[in-house]
Formats: structure tokens, C-alpha cells, sequence
């Protein structure tokens, strides 16, 4: 058996973040089209110390992947990624083991992308105000994707440490720190939180009529996005398993009924109603969905063995 590898610094080179984006879309189509088979992912949980999840995904076109993430937030203290992550690529016709990469910049970049396609689904198009709340892998990658679908004249980085948000604000042009979550999503357009929270961090009479609110922290069995704020806006998804209580989805929806919910493939393929006027606050609630993974690592993986990169091991 001949499998290739990828580094996380290959895997980067090889993933372009427009054509991400785009590979994003596609895979949420099939996604609501019912075109895309990926089971319910399941967990390992080490008691005080975090969770392994198993997420698998295949679409027809494409070769079948898994993910297996690790999450232990307690990792931040000891200067290693809180998420860490392999994918392993598999032949849809033979189940041959084809490659495997590293997952830890596809769960981030994928993440963040997907929350970017839904602010330019979703966020008015008069949006110049971008407020990112958390300094971490998600803040500087939501600060990377999201420049891809709006031009921003305003970024404003907010962190339970302020000296993390001076870190991360440094790193992009038009970014300034700001000390409370308050002050940075008073009067923005977009708002996006990217913590490890497990309790609500922002307040639903912050927001202004017209914004647009991400949410990708995952802290069962809590999160960041208050339900008040969800009951305000309207709710857009990646699939409705998001309302199923974790380790399947999220547990800032579990218990709410799913048609509450649109999924991002049904704004995409016109189904159903994006933004409905510049007044409406539209929230989107990530639960990370193994579609992301896999369109990620097909198509890093397809430009590896298109451009030679990689090393081959046989096992």
C-alpha cells in the first residue's frame, strides 16, 4: 500500500481560499440536495481533559475521507493547538487507502470559510464593520476568509486577554483591539464568534437591526451564542442534524425545532430565502460538518498529485 503524505505547511500552500470557498458551496448543495452521505459523528470523551470525534463524508465525484479531531482546550496552556486533526483519504472504488494530511489547518480554514460563505450569503451588502470575538486559530482565520467576501474598512478584534487581541489585530491592516465584547459589537455589521466559551458572550440588545452573526465555538455542554439571539434573527445552518444535541450537533440549538433553521445548500440552490431586508438580523450557528473536511482535503489532494507534492510511504 503506497500512501501520500501531506504536512500542514503543504497542506496550506495547496488550498486556495477562493476555491475553497466555492468547494464550500458545492459541498452544501449536495449536502441539501441529500447527495452527500456523511454519518453522525461520534466521541471519545477523556474525563477533565477533552474529546476525540470521528467524522466520515463522501459525495459521489469525490473519494471518501475521515477526520479524526482531537479537542482539548486545556492545550492553550501549554502552547499547543487546542484542536488537532488527521484526514485520511480513501479510494471510492476499491477503499484503498490513498493519503493521509494533516487536519488541523483544514478544521480551522474550512471553519472559518464556511462562515464566510455565509456572510457573503447572508450579510447585507453594504457590511464594512467587521467585529471577530476570540484571538485564537479561528480569529486569525476568520480575519484571513472573510476578506475574501467583503471589503471591510472597519476590523475590530475583542479577547478575554486584551494583549491576545493586540496580537491578532497587529496581524491584519485595518484591525484595531478593542478591550470590551461590548464596545466591539456596538454598531457593527458583522459580528462573528470564534470562542471556547461555554456560556453566552455577547447580548442580544448589543446588536444592531441589520447584523450579521457567525458562531463556531464548540463547548458542549454550553456555547457562546445566546438562544436569545438566535429567537431574534433568523437561523441559517449547514444541515438541520445541528439542532440534534452533541456530539451530532450544537447544544446552543438542541432542543428547538429544526424548521427553524435554513441550511446554507437551500439558500444556494434558491429553495429558500436568504436576508429578507436590510433590517433583518441573520444568525449562522456552526456545528463543523464533515462535508467541509471532505471538500477541503479532496481538494488538496488533487492539486498534490497534480503538482507532485507530497511524500509517498509504503506501508
Amino acid at each position: 500500500m503506497e500512501l501520500l503524505l501531506l504536512s500542514e505547511s503543504e497542506v496550506q500552500k495547496l488550498l486556495d481560499t477562493d476555491d475553497l470557498l466555492d468547494a464550500l458551496a458545492e459541498g452544501f448543495r449536495a449536502l441539501s440536495l441529500g447527495k452527500a452521505v456523511a454519518p453522525n459523528r461520534n466521541q471519545i470523551s477523556v474525563p477533565d481533559a477533552g474529546f476525540l470525534l470521528a467524522m466520515p463524508a463522501w459525495q459521489p465525484d469525490q473519494n471518501m475521507v475521515v477526520k479524526i479531531v482531537a479537542v482539548f482546550h486545556g492545550n492553550n496552556r501549554l502552547g499547543i493547538p487546542s484542536h488537532q486533526a488527521l484526514i485520511c483519504v480513501f479510494d471510492p472504488k476499491t477503499g484503498t487507502p490513498m493519503a493521509v494530511m494533516d487536519g488541523t489547518y483544514i478544521t480551522a480554514i474550512r471553519t472559518a470559510g464556511a462562515a464566510a460563505l455565509s456572510a457573503r450569503l447572508l450579510a447585507r451588502k453594504d457590511a464594512r464593520t467587521l467585529t471577530v470575538i476570540g484571538a485564537g486559530v479561528q480569529g486569525s482565520s476568520h480575519l484571513k476568509m472573510f476578506s475574501r467576501v467583503r471589503r471591510f474598512d472597519e476590523v475590530r478584534v475583542a479577547s478575554l486577554h486584551f494583549k491576545n487581541a493586540q496580537r491578532l489585530a497587529s496581524s491584519h491592516p485595518k484591525a484595531r483591539p478593542v478591550k470590551s465584547y461590548e464596545e466591539a459589537v456596538r454598531g457593527a455589521d458583522v459580528v462573528c464568534l470564534c470562542t471556547t466559551s461555554k456560556t453566552p458572550v455577547i447580548e442580544p440588545n448589543w446588536l444592531s437591526p441589520g447584523t450579521h452573526i457567525t458562531s463556531v465555538g464548540y463547548s458542549p455542554p454550553g456555547g457562546e451564542l445566546p438562544r436569545e439571539v438566535v429567537r431574534r434573527g433568523r437561523l441559517f445552518v449547514e444541515a438541520r442534524l445541528a439542532f440534534e444535541p452533541a456530539p451530532v450537533g450544537c447544544d446552543e440549538l438542541a432542543g428547538l425545532s429544526p424548521e427553524i433553521g435554513t441550511e446554507l445548500g437551500e439558500v444556494l440552490l434558491g429553495r429558500r430565502p436568504g436576508r429578507g431586508s436590510d433590517d433583518e438580523i441573520t444568525v449562522y450557528k456552526s456545528m463543523g460538518h464533515a462535508i467541509e473536511d471532505m471538500v477541503a482535503a479532496n481538494l488538496a489532494y488533487r492539486r498534490a498529485k497534480g503538482q507532485g507534492i507530497g511524500r509517498v510511504v509504503k506501508l
